[in-house]
């Protein structure tokens, strides 16, 4: 049984996958119709009515993102979850030709579609089913921010969420000091009000997307209409609502369940291609996310994995395989209810870098 109203069709992008519209209600930015994608595997692996495993995972994208990481999802599976990616409003499956991509002034109106998802996701699994979610970057951010707010305004649905697996979250904002002042946010608030969509004057990198893509520097193939090569531009309504999210995090939330946070070990500022953007984030700085990593929660463990790009997963081999394998023991270890130690992990050294994917 699944959400009212959802009906799955074969996914155009991903093979052995299907998709439902989610239909959302009236766009407060002004871009109407808007809906989301939620993505599946059109045959689930690990979970059937005999099983006793009613476990799945919901994982959300980052900015100029889309779900198209089928290892992660055999990852999953592999180990008794039924995988489900939701690609938010305006993003990949779910943009419209009228619309301006990734784009919102408060992330808080994502809320309405991850409930929905996840509504969908346990009539799906069973009534018993215990929910991962995952987020990439500023999913990693929109996912904290509402798991605190379900935490507070629905606790029985909460109750369903077994943990949170954030891979390079975007805790701060990157760059030189001074963007993080107040002065600063208020000249992004000023714009942001007038003009929301106004783009922000600043040169896009095409490093992080030539070290991931096969056509260049890469071995991973996706669509560069829904991830391009050198990202969207970034508007200043949506870097409003990006530094909003971060200061209410920093402020301090608790998304109320275990919490593994991925990232690289260093990160690097650059906008052309070198083989060092292969071991390092060039897109965040690990720095915030060691800072503030503990204000998510009193139940967050925190992995630096050598070598990794900005998407652990999307890293050369090695990081990749040790960013699967500290997965792998969380995931053994939440599974038995042994809470995961909070490692303070804010001391290793890395350079400031370019922004979000």
């Amino acid at each position: 049984m699944t959400e009212p109203g959802l009906t799955w069709h074969p996914d155009r992008y991903l093979d052995r996958y299907e998709i439902a519209t989610i239909p959302l209600g009236p766009d407060p930015d002004g871009e109407d119709p808007i809906s989301a994608t939620l993505i599946r595997h059109s045959a689930p692996e690990g979970v059937s009515p005999d099983s006793g495993q009613h476990r799945a995972v919901l994982h959300v994208h980052g900015f100029t993102d889309y779900f198209f990481q089928q290892p992660l999802a055999d990852f999953f599976h592999a180990r008794g979850y039924a995988f489900y990616a939701l690609d938010l409003r305006k993003c990949g499956r779910s943009l419209r030709e009228n619309q301006t991509p990734h784009f919102t002034t408060d992330l808080g109106r994502y809320g309405e579609e991850l409930t929905l998802a996840l509504r969908a996701v346990i009539d799906e699994v069973g009534p018993d089913a215990k929910v991962v979610v995952a987020g990439h970057s500023t999913g990693g951010l929109t996912t904290s921010l509402w798991l605190d707010r379900l935490r507070q305004d629905n606790p029985a649905l909460h109750s369903r969420i077994d943990g949170a697996v954030l891979n390079s979250p975007w805790l701060d904002l990157q760059g030189e000091a001074v963007l993080r002042t107040f002065p600063v946010t208020m000249v992004i608030k000023a714009v942001a009000r007038a003009k929301p969509k106004q783009v922000l004057p600043q040169e896009l990198s095409l490093a992080y997307g030539h070290s991931l893509h096969e056509s260049a520097h890469g071995e991973w193939s996706y669509d560069l209409r829904l991830k391009p090569m050198g990202g969207f531009p970034v508007t200043f309504g949506f870097i409003d609502a990006v530094r909003s999210g971060q200061r209410r995090l920093h402020r301090g939330i608790d998304v109320g369940v275990p919490t593994l946070v991925l990232r690289s070990n260093a990160s690097m500022s650059t906008h052309a291609y070198s083989p060092e953007v292969d071991a390092a984030d060039v897109v965040l700085d690990v720095r915030h996310m060691a800072r503030w990593s503990a204000h998510l929660g009193d139940r967050v463990r925190v992995v630096p994995i050598t070598g990794a790009r900005h998407d652990v997963f999307l890293s050369a081999k090695p990081a990749r395989e040790s960013a699967y394998r500290a997965l792998g023991e969380w995931l053994t270890e939440i599974t038995r209810d042994i809470e995961p130690p909070l490692i303070d992990a804010a001391a290793d050294n890395a350079t400031s870098a370019g922004t979000a994917r």
